[in-house]
């Protein structure tokens, strides 16, 4: 059976400038974490905005359920694909509750704009995330992992199986990186698996959760498949132009990138003691 979301010889770039994207072919394991990796610049967020139709391809196509989402209506995507972008912005004054019922709007009809199953999935969503104790708090109060988990709980609530998210742990600590992180492994292990696919810059972290490793360059997959049997140091060495040791993770075995260049000297700023 083939995956609901794929891309076939897709070709993505912005107003009349060069091809950002170029005749590239993606399959998005179902039930799994893929993970988006490569240098700044490379087509990481471009690809994932095409994958939500957020940008019209030059060239190709997305297929969802192998049908071109080109000519899906908007609704039935909504249902279908929730994208969480970098950084987004909530209305001013909003709060947790109201953004998070936000993303009940594709399930929603004129005659019938709340109900007993969107009251449900908003419930869930929040608990999951742990952000129902801040329901009645406006979002922009809250500290960068909080709001970061609200934004989930958004995504979820929308109740989509497919969720895509620009570089989720962009701006937050390593202590909310990993929260956020451990999140979406609970979304694909949980009693309703989901798809997910993320966008990072954290190659470490990428290794440590994908099922799937997507590695990108020049707007091109230069290597792609569990992270166990893609990362190696010429892997590393090829994508980012980085020197590297790779070792077994000490805690979940995945691959561990360490850089193999050393630090430049620095004379110790100790005074020599006068004899």
């Amino acid at each position: 059976m083939s995956n609901r979301l794929s891309a076939r010889d897709l070709t993505l770039g912005y107003d009349e400038g060069a091809a950002v994207v170029e005749g590239l072919d993606l399959d998005i394991p179902d039930g799994r974490v893929t993970v988006v990796v490569g240098p700044n610049a490379c087509g990481k967020s471009t690809t994932l905005r095409a994958l939500g139709r957020l940008l019209r391809p030059r060239r190709g196509a997305v297929l969802l359920d192998g049908e071109q989402l080109a000519r899906i209506p908007t609704r039935r995507i909504a249902q279908a694909i929730g994208l969480l972008p970098q950084s987004p912005v909530a209305p001013e004054a909003i709060t947790v509750a109201d953004l998070v019922s936000r993303g009940r709007q594709p399930h929603q009809r004129w005659w019938q704009q709340w109900s007993g199953a969107d009251e449900r999935a908003v419930t869930e969503a929040m608990a999951r995330t742990d952000v129902a104790g801040l329901a009645d708090r406006p979002v922009d109060a809250l500290s960068g992992g909080q709001r970061q988990r609200v934004w989930l709980a958004m995504a979820l609530a929308q109740e989509t199986d497919l969720l895509l998210l620009d570089e989720p742990t962009t701006f937050l600590d390593i202590a909310h990186q990993v929260e956020v992180l451990n999140l979406v492994r609970q979304l694909v292990t949980g009693p309703e698996p989901r798809t997910v696919v993320v966008v990072l810059h954290d190659l470490n972290q990428a290794a440590r959760y994908a099922d799937h490793l997507v590695a990108m360059k020049e707007g091109r997959i230069v290597a792609q498949g569990p992270p166990g049997e893609i990362v190696t140091a010429e892997l590393v060495q090829e994508v980012f132009g980085l020197a590297a040791v790779v070792v077994p993770d000490p805690v979940t075995g995945s691959p561990l990138v360490v850089p193999g260049v050393p630090l430049p000297f620095v004379p110790s700023q100790k005074e020599t003691p006068v004899t």
